[in-house]
């Protein structure tokens, strides 16, 4: 009997060391997890990443020939896919109103899509996009990731494309944690955005 006492006590001690060093997952670590995720991704998609000053030199598209994605200073990975329009006048402007279809990819789920809005020809995602200073916010109008994530609040990382694509822009990202949505940040996980037909509007 005491043989048995011992076992089942060793037993409930091994699990409680076991959940204990489980439960000592740092975010630094969950960073590391993020980047091997981020990097694995890249080399199994055969993706060629290049620098911004590259990315300058050819007139700031990517070629898509060698799959290739730029990395812009904050952490986003982005493919030009379609610059947009022809006419450097159709920019966005601050206040404008976007209108866009996406797939959002869950990278930490085998890529399993998570959001998206192009099986549903009546429903495009919109929002507000503002700038003040040196700050791009973008706000939610409707949509499926407002209503997905009960936030209005665009992700940053789909903000960064603004300066170098025009109207009628197709653009893909990998978009880490810090750069995501809420529960992108929450969670520190990151995701693959595929971005059509991004329309702006006054």
């Amino acid at each position: 009997m005491k043989k048995l006492v011992y076992f089942i006590v060793g037993l409930l001690v091994c699990c409680i060391a076991f959940e204990s060093c489980h439960d000592n997952v740092t975010y630094a670590d969950m960073l590391e997890d993020e980047s091997r995720m981020i990097e694995g991704l890249i080399k199994d998609s055969s993706i060629t990443v290049i620098s911004q000053s590259e990315f300058y030199r050819q007139d700031s598209v990517t070629n898509l020939s060698r799959n290739e994605f730029v990395q812009l200073a904050n952490g986003v990975y982005m493919q030009v896919v379609d610059k947009g329009s022809s006419d450097p006048a159709d920019t966005i402007c601050s206040n404008d109103h976007v209108l866009v279809r996406f797939i959002e990819y869950n990278i930490s789920d085998t890529m399993n899509v998570s959001c998206t809005n192009v099986s549903y020809p009546y429903l495009v995602d919109e929002f507000r996009y503002t700038t003040s200073g040196t700050s791009v916010t973008g706000s939610f109008i409707g949509g499926a990731m407002r209503t997905t994530y009960q936030s209005q609040t665009v992700p940053p990382g789909w903000l960064v494309i603004f300066p170098y694509v025009r109207d009628g822009a197709h653009v893909k990202l990998i978009v880490p944690s810090k750069m995501g949505h809420e529960a992108s940040s929450q969670y520190v996980h990151p995701y693959y955005y595929d971005l059509r037909k991004i329309t702006f509007y006054k």
